[in-house]
């Protein structure tokens, strides 16, 4: 039943309503219906349907007269199956009622306004209309209200006052601007804390109030007119809600988030073996190598759609693997669904039917940059059969993860038909279909195994796939980096948690080292870390100069001994759908000022990071929230939570700042994933008295089977602290799944900021030996034998 303090006052919102003139479009009729899991009104021009699939999520649905159904969604995953709302029916208004949402249908009219526990979220200005080229819903506005969204675009975070283009683009060298890039997603997130995602991947627009009239607005070509509002308590509800819609990413293997070695491109078996031994002889962890075009053909143009081993250049390439293999190092090759019609494949493709159709039915080919194409048509059963066919046969080789590049597509002429609609129909889940195609093969044919897939395209609820979204061609630049942590940021409000950029930048020839080494000491605290450009100049660590090497390793070892807290954050978004980089508006979500901000953000819950993006950065302003006090994560300096300070910034790092109270749990250093080990697992507690309660979890499992979780093959170590005056208790507890063998065991705890003196220590009740100097305790060989333990620490 819904909450009935808010009655009294919708009664009185739809008395006065009566009161106050609207502009709207007038209906003849005004019929509805109520069954157990929709409402439907008729009106003049034709039936909207409005259903929940929680409290919190709705979704309306516009049925032009005489039509009935729309084929099914491509982004939505969860069944309605919430009937548990109440209606009333004013005379003025019919509303739907639940514990969250409230609904309001004005009559005559039809529109439609949104409420969320009493507060007004947004209204509908004159619902679907028709327009010369498609239709447009349009919805007011508050004044004020920062909006976010319409995927990946470097347009600062607050991108009100925009017209955004929905059609997936490649931008090649962007900067600090780009208004049309990779994944261009048709949702909008607000901060009066809710989301509207228009559920149809036609080509359109989504104009954020760029007339400054208070207007939202939603075009498409054609397909569904139908949206879903997603509202919550707070921004993480919000996004879980969301997720929960669309999908959940499946935790990657783990051996993703290691460092990458790749570039534009490697041109021979003997190149690739010989770069993996530079980063052994120079202890550069290293777990996968990437081979762009080159394994399939000497040439860039020309070979696109050979898709097997040049056999000159990697005369051995199972023997090439299996070497790499040996040295904890995965394989990754590019695929594009292009076919040029001078590659091996081209007349294979012709004569079993895989390729986009022109009108008169036949392959349809054009010119691009790699040569004379087709387009293969991944909406087509075959198609796809015949594509993971390929996929299958390399798995079987041995490689470990596929980067599907070009996906956009790049090149999509407008005449061509697919199998389930026209090129502007499909254009904008192109590279969505073909990760669903990779990721179905792996479920039929691998089900046990995690696959990595790389897209460069993709389309709302693409994250459920596995897909791996980048940022595109961004130039290798200062201003190519600052506008990285906007679109990670704002991609994981929508999703897509794992997106992050070429490191070091891709496009152009320019020589920094100071930039190369502040984006890869950014790149720590970004999903994926992989170094990757144009080979005019070394993407890789090892190939750069003695200073760059240094600063790069000293990276990427914290990436290392940091994976037992990113594995959990994966582990955490594969749940709930919480992204790894957070704004800082999830802590100050009244601040609004703060919505603006993505120089500063929150790597998960408990690690604040300030990026340095200048030249000659001697000072870094930094964003403080308020909810905690902060610790320098290298000198242990306090900071108070509500401020913004300047930073004096070093050379080997960041700015990087634990919250009060936290718990960071860290492994030690190795050079491959492969021989990770949480078995000496070391925890720091950065203590702060002020914080009465904290609690976290760390995920571990085998790295690499699919669905662990759900397998009962995992172990979660919950741990909390709380604080008195007088004593401090952590406690900690195993959660083993049936299927697997607690590896956790010992652990090493450090207690940074321990200035008060330290009485005793137990474990369980029984004293235990600790080292005490400078602030800092060290329990070294914790013993955690058992599912509960409980160690206090008296102080004096």
């Amino acid at each position: 039943m819904p909450n009935l303090r808010f009655f009294t006052f919708f009664a009185l919102l739809l008395f006065l309503s009566g009161l106050i003139s609207v502009t709207a479009q007038e209906s003849e009729s005004f019929h509805y219906e109520v069954t157990d899991d929709h409402f439907r009104v008729e009106l003049d021009h034709g039936v909207y349907e409005i259903s929940f699939y929680s409290p919190e999520v709705a979704e309306v649905t516009f049925f032009e007269s005489g039509q009935t159904e729309y084929p099914s969604s491509h982004a939505v995953v969860l069944d309605k199956k919430f009937t548990s709302f109440d209606l009333d029916d004013t005379g003025n208004h019919v509303a739907l009622l639940t514990d969250g949402l409230q609904i309001f249908i004005e009559r005559p009219s039809g529109n439609i306004s949104f409420y969320y526990n009493g507060e007004k979220l947004i209204e509908e200005r004159n619902g679907f209309q028709s327009t010369e080229n498609g239709f447009e819903v349009d919805f007011n506005i508050t004044e004020t209200e920062i909006l976010m969204g319409g995927g990946a675009r470097a347009l600062g975070m607050d991108r009100r006052g925009h017209r955004l283009r929905l059609y997936n683009r490649a931008h090649y060298g962007y900067e600090t601007r780009s208004e049309l890039m990779n994944y261009t997603l048709p949702m909008i997130l607000s901060s009066n804390m809710y989301a509207i995602h228009f559920d149809n991947p036609t080509i359109g627009w989504l104009d954020l109030d760029s007339q400054f009239n208070n207007t939202l607005s939603f075009e498409a070509i054609s397909g569904r007119q139908s949206y879903q509002v997603i509202t919550g308590d707070s921004w993480e509800k919000i996004i879980e809600n969301y997720t929960h819609l669309t999908g959940f990413q499946p935790l990657p293997p783990r051996w993703a988030l290691g460092n990458f070695s790749s570039r534009f491109g490697y041109r021979s078996q003997d190149e690739v073996l010989s770069t993996i031994d530079t980063y052994r002889e120079e202890n550069v962890p290293v777990d996968a190598v990437i081979m762009d075009l080159y394994w399939f053909g000497k040439e860039v143009k020309g070979t696109m759609g050979n898709l097997a081993f040049d056999r000159d250049s990697f005369p051995e390439p199972e023997q090439m693997m299996d070497q790499l293999e040996d040295q904890g190092v995965k394989t990754v090759l590019i695929t594009e669904p292009f076919v040029v019609t001078t590659s091996d494949r081209w007349e294979e493709a012709v004569e079993v039917d895989v390729l986009a159709k022109d009108s008169l039915g036949n392959p349809a080919t054009y010119e691009f940059f790699f040569g004379n194409t087709g387009l293969i048509d991944v909406f087509k059963p075959e198609a796809r059969n015949w594509f993971w066919n390929i996929y299958q046969d390399l798995i079987e080789m041995g490689v470990h993860g596929w980067w599907g590049d070009l996906g956009e597509p790049e090149v999509h002429p407008e005449h061509l038909i697919h199998h389930t609609g026209t090129a502007n129909e499909v254009h904008n889940i192109y590279g969505h279909e073909w990760a669903k195609l990779v990721h179905d093969g792996y479920r039929e044919n691998y089900p046990d195994v995690r696959p990595f897939n790389l897209m460069r395209a993709g389309y709302s609820g693409s994250q459920r796939f596995g897909l791996i979204p980048w940022s595109g061609d961004v130039n290798r630049t200062w201003g190519g980096l600052q506008s990285q942590p906007e679109i990670s940021l704002q991609m994981g409000l929508q999703g897509l948690a794992y997106m992050h950029s070429d490191l070091g930048g891709f496009a152009g020839d320019l020589v920094d080292d100071e930039k190369y080494i502040r984006w890869l000491q950014y790149g720590v605290f970004q999903p994926i870390y992989r170094p990757h450009a144009q080979d005019d100049v070394p993407s890789e660590p090892v190939f750069r100069s003695r200073e760059a090497l240094d600063h790069s390793r000293k990276a990427i070892e914290l990436r290392y001994k940091l994976i037992p807290y990113i594995y959990s954050l994966a582990f955490e978004n594969s749940t709930t759908g919480m992204p790894l980089m957070r704004p800082l508006f999830f802590e100050e979500p009244e601040n609004h000022e703060i919505y603006k901000v993505a120089s500063s953000y929150l790597f998960g819950d408990d690690i604040l990071v300030s990026p340095i993006m200048e030249p000659g950065k001697k000072k870094q302003k930094v964003w403080f929230p308020g909810k905690s006090n902060w610790f320098d994560f290298y000198n242990g300096e306090k900071y108070r939570g509500g401020v913004q300070n300047f930073i004096e910034t070093e050379d080997e790092s960041i700015p990087t700042f634990i919250r009060g109270g936290a718990i960071i749990p860290t492994a030690e250093l190795v050079q491959s994933l492969d021989n990770y080990s949480i078995n000496e697992l070391n925890l720091t507690l950065y203590y702060d008295s002020s914080v009465p309660y904290y609690k976290t979890s760390v995920y571990h499992d085998d790295g690499l089977t699919y669905d662990a979780y759900k397998k009962k093959m995992y172990e979660l170590l919950h741990i909390s602290s709380s604080n008195r005056e007088d004593k401090s208790i952590i406690r900690f507890m195993k959660e083993v799944g049936k299927q697997f063998t607690s590896e956790i065991e010992p652990i090493n705890l450090t207690i940074r900021n321990a200035s008060k003196y330290v009485k005793s220590i137990q474990l369980d009740g029984e004293p235990i030996e600790f080292h005490f100097q400078n602030d800092m305790i060290k329990i070294e060989n914790l013993e955690l034998s058992s599912s509960r333990h409980e160690l206090l620490i008296h102080w004096k």
